[in-house]
């Protein structure tokens, strides 16, 4: 049985998977308690042509920390380090492709300047070119990566604001808001998160990236000494980082219809990190599980959800998903797992001598 218990704990899947059920059993007990169906958080139902229920609006909302999920653990992996601009990359990138469909100095619009495909690509190459300047300083001139990514953290929502000339740009443009609409009865966004995931886990697969990414993250060096560019790929994994970023800036623009420079992404970059720690990865880099952090955003998110219906503002939230951090961070420590091996060796010794 022992045993048994610690193939299970010992699965990648164990912490995300238990994190999801132990938020619905949580959410189980507020509907019971409230008098509500006990089954509430799992109803989904079509409203208005469109699907609705609590576990939609989970997918739905937790679509772009998934979609930063899926950067910021390939960051994580390569380089041992956190990308903490990319909440400030997204709104540098919706904030580009709103001028741009706007017109520069133009605060709302019905109407494009410019074809929505230009004003949306040019969003996620600016994405990309933030990560490409991430990537840069930590890859080429070993600069850390929580200095190096501060620099975008503090200074691309404030480029935001100057290229949209100090304006909460509006675009009320139906073919924008389909980005963070609706796709006939589904959300856009769960699509398109759905499409990021689907197409860097056939990525990591069907090549041997996921493979030069690991092992740069576990030894640098030595990988350099086998013949793989280190450089190289930690400068990709910062790329597609931004790329993240810059998708998942498009996605915040468009539910707004709008670029708000001071509040699209903020503090997302916490969200993405917390779910990398939440879906079984270390922070330090080497083994990574992209299942795992994909699990770990919805989580949150699904975390976020509870939070509020329990009547917790979304000024002390943050002081939760702190201690959650706090509590992973803590059991994934070397020390404390040595002290866990060297606990279960004395219980198995003690055992093993009182059945002699």
């Amino acid at each position: 049985m022992l045993n048994k218990l610690k193939k299970i704990t010992g699965m990648a899947l164990f912490l995300p998977i238990f994190c999801m059920v132990l938020v619905m059993t949580v959410n189980i007990i507020y509907d019971v308690a409230s008098g509500n169906f006990a089954f509430n958080f799992f109803t989904i139902s079509i409203r208005n042509g469109v699907l609705y229920g609590r576990l939609i609006d989970i997918l739905n909302r937790g679509s772009e920390i998934a979609i930063l999920a899926v950067g910021m653990t390939l960051v994580v992996s390569a380089s041992a380090g956190t990308d903490i601009s990319v909440g400030s990359v997204m709104s540098l990138a919706a904030s580009f492709c709103c001028m741009l469909l706007a017109g520069y100095g133009v605060s709302s619009t019905n109407d494009l300047a410019v074809p929505l495909l230009v004003g949306v690509l040019a969003g996620i190459l600016m994405g990309c070119l933030c990560g490409a300047f991430n990537g840069f300083l930590v890859a080429y001139l070993n600069v850390q990566p929580m200095v190096a990514t501060l620099i975008l953290f503090s200074a691309a929502r404030a480029i935001g604001l100057l290229l949209c000339n100090n304006l909460i740009v509006y675009v009320r443009n139906d073919s924008f808001k389909f980005f963070g609409g609706y796709t006939g009865f589904m959300p856009t966004p769960i699509i398109i998160a759905a499409i990021c995931v689907a197409v860097m886990m056939v990525l990591l697969k069907k090549t041997a990236l996921g493979l030069y990414i690991q092992s740069v993250g576990i030894n640098k060096k030595a990988s350099r000494i086998a013949g793989l560019n280190s450089s190289k790929i930690i400068f990709v994994c910062y790329v597609v980082c931004g790329l993240a970023a810059g998708i998942a800036g498009i996605v915040g623009a468009s539910r707004i219809s709008s670029a708000d420079s001071n509040n699209i992404g903020l503090n997302y970059e916490l969200d993405a990190i917390l779910a990398v720690a939440l879906g079984g990865n270390s922070l330090g880099g080497g083994k990574f599980n992209l299942a795992g952090s994909i699990i770990g955003a919805y989580t949150i998110q699904a975390i976020t959800t509870t939070l509020y219906a329990l009547g917790v503002s979304s000024d002390v939230a943050p002081v939760y998903k702190a201690i959650i951090v706090l509590i992973i961070v803590t059991i994934q420590a070397p020390p404390f797992k040595a002290y866990m091996k060297r606990m279960s060796a004395k219980r198995a010794l003690a055992k093993g001598g009182a059945t002699a």
